[in-house]
């Protein structure tokens, strides 16, 4: 199992905002697609609970695609909730595609930092990965959690992305109709 944990100079409330936003973006290029499969708001909790799926490409060679047998689009199965209450959102995905061979279950929880609640949000991300089946399962675990920890700084670096654009649009938004030619 692998854990991180990292905080970000942000409201949670943006956080969210850019949570839902991340892909695709040019810092992630393997992911090609977002699916939202299913969307609701418990009326009791007022949980807005998500269901996504992730198309992703990763690019590999045409010979080793054929030599190894598998498909060069995979697909990741994505659970969110967010429980604007408790101002928590959870993220838990798990690879659908080679999950006879390769299980990667991956679980992101962003809360404000209780230090600076309304400036800062605090990140909390672990990961499962099993290898099934393959020789030297060990050492592909290794791999895969090398690659884990390298793609969950990319993972931040992508949300700082999706936030400095989600404020260029609010600016851009706040100009338009400062400006007095537009009205609501």
């Amino acid at each position: 199992m692998e854990y991180l944990s990292s905080s970000c100079n942000h409201p949670w409330e943006t956080v969210v905002h850019a949570a839902a936003r991340k892909y695709p973006n040019p810092l992630n290029p393997n992911v090609v697609g977002v699916d939202v499969i299913e969307r609701s708001v418990d009326e009791k909790s007022g949980v807005l609970k998500s269901h996504r799926l992730l198309t992703t490409s990763w690019g590999l060679p045409t010979w080793l695609i054929k030599v190894v047998g598998m498909e060069e689009t995979c697909y990741v199965s994505e659970h969110s909730e967010v429980d604007p209450e408790t101002k928590t959102l959870k993220l838990q995905s798990r690879n659908l595609t080679f999950s006879r061979f390769v299980d990667i279950d991956e679980q992101l929880i962003y809360r404000p930092d209780p230090q600076d609640p309304n400036n800062r949000t605090l990140l909390q991300q672990e990961a499962i990965i099993k290898v099934n089946g393959v020789p030297m399962s060990s050492y592909c675990e290794d791999l895969l959690k090398n690659t884990f920890n390298s793609n969950a700084n990319l993972g931040r670096q992508a949300m700082e992305w999706v936030i400095s654009h989600i404020k260029e649009e609010s600016h851009g938004v706040r100009k338009v109709f400062s400006s007095g030619k537009y009205s609501l």
